[in-house]
């Protein structure tokens, strides 16, 4: 999301997140970004640890996430789709 500005500050912020939490990081010492996480992590950048919003979290198709992330590291960014299940 590169310089977007989302006008958001940090709230429920976390720099370990877990396997199924999506994070959106508002930018500032870093460029904003959604992370998703696929195993246990911490959260940095070249400036140092950072802190993204925890707002979301997946309950079912954990067992795809290894691969999507590999995904997006060797070809790069990925069209996505989220709706809410009945």
């Amino acid at each position: 999301m590169g310089d977007f500005d989302t006008g958001l500050g940090f709230e429920n912020h976390t720099s370990h997140a877990s396997r199924g939490d999506i994070l959106l990081y508002p930018g500032g010492f870093s460029e904003t970004e959604f992370l998703f996480v696929y195993g246990s992590s911490i959260f940095a950048s070249k400036m140092g640890q950072l802190a993204g919003n925890h707002f979301f979290t997946l309950l079912e198709g954990h067992e795809h996430l290894a691969d999507f992330g590999k995904l997006v590291l060797w070809s790069g960014a990925q069209d996505i789709t989220f709706t809410v299940a009945d």
